[in-house]
Parts: C-alpha cells; sequence; structure tokens
C-alpha cells in the first residue's frame, strides 16, 4: 500500500543557496529548516520539486562529513 505525504513546505524566502554556487547560477542545493526539527534540500535547478527531509542530526552528520570533520 502506498501512503502519500504531503510535502512540507517553507516560504521562498527562508531558502538559502549554497555557498558555492556559480554566479552563472549552476547546478546547486538550496537548504531551509522547517519549524527545530528538519532541514529541507532542494534542487536549485527544480524549486518547485519535492524536497528532501533531514532530521536536525542526520543533517549536521552530512554536514560534518562534507567539511571532513
Amino acid at each position: 500500500m502506498t501512503h502519500w505525504v504531503k510535502p512540507l513546505t517553507v516560504p521562498e524566502s527562508e531558502w538559502l543557496k549554497s555557498s558555492y554556487i556559480s554566479g552563472e547560477g549552476g547546478e546547486c542545493v538550496e537548504v531551509a529548516a522547517h519549524a527545530a526539527t528538519s532541514v529541507l534540500v532542494r534542487d536549485s535547478t527544480r524549486p518547485a520539486g519535492v524536497p528532501l527531509s533531514f532530521g536536525v542530526e542526520a543533517w549536521t552528520g552530512i554536514v560534518r562529513m562534507a567539511a571532513g570533520r
């Protein structure tokens, strides 16, 4: 059985672009906090697409891994 969940949404003004985005608007990710419980991640080339949702602890681990810590 498939259960559909309404995608989490945040105002457009809450999305932050990666600091590594080029001035030419290259492919990038954007992140936004949803409440105090999750971090949403979306493809900047498809902002209307469904974002991925990570718990705060999981997102912290991803950022630490990407930073090499």
